[in-house]
């Protein structure tokens, strides 16, 4: 298989660590690409009709894509238990809510990188930012302890969107008053699969 992925993607980033943990990375054969929104490259567009990245082609069938349905998918191949029954629904919305925070986050970049300057909208980039924030205090008042207890898909989602808030938005302090998520991300962030797959 391989996963068409980009070195900055946070969503590349998720299913690159998934592999790590779940000790699949001999699986799968990691392309790197360099695409934006306004000029897809064509092996991603080929992939993914969308056009976005990451996407996983199959030998034994289409090409899959979105990180959440890649996920998924490797989980059950390898029988890892990162999507566990018990936990299903909690995992998936703390998943989702890393999503969500990875896609507010890529959007404020978009704005600032992509649409020219005297088009940018200072509003956008708040709003965007609101719910960053608003994501970040539901985790640290609702999360912290499905995020200590056995490691499965959220958690890796979670790390993920935090690295990548350190990373494009080193300059906003998401740490402020969220002593127990820094806390636990700083521990989190130490394990191999984090180190293996940061941007660079």
């Amino acid at each position: 298989m391989k996963l068409i992925s980009a070195i900055p993607s946070p969503y590349g980033r998720k299913v690159k660590a998934l592999l790590h943990e779940i000790g699949q990375t001999d699986r799968v054969e990691v392309v790197l690409v360099a695409t934006t929104p306004v000029n897809t490259d064509s092996t991603v567009a080929a992939a993914n009709p969308l056009g976005k990245i990451p996407a996983l082609i199959r030998d034994d069938g289409p090409a899959l894509y979105d990180s959440r349905v890649i996920c998924r998918y490797l989980d059950a191949q390898a029988e890892a238990g990162m999507y566990p029954e018990a936990r299903l629904w909690d995992v998936l919305t703390l998943e989702a809510t890393a999503d969500g925070i990875i896609d507010a986050a890529i959007s404020m970049v978009y704005e600032l990188r992509i649409r020219p300057e005297e088009k940018q909208f200072d509003g956008w980039l708040d709003a965007q930012w609101a719910k960053v924030t608003r994501a970040l205090d539901a985790l640290e008042a609702r999360w912290m302890s499905h995020l200590a207890g056995p490691l499965d898909m959220g958690q890796i989602s979670t790390g993920c969107a935090l690295g990548y808030l350190d990373f494009r938005h080193a300059n906003r302090d998401w740490r402020a008053a969220r002593p127990q998520l820094a806390a636990w991300y700083g521990v989190f962030a130490e394990r191999e699969s984090m180190k293996a797959t940061a941007p660079e």
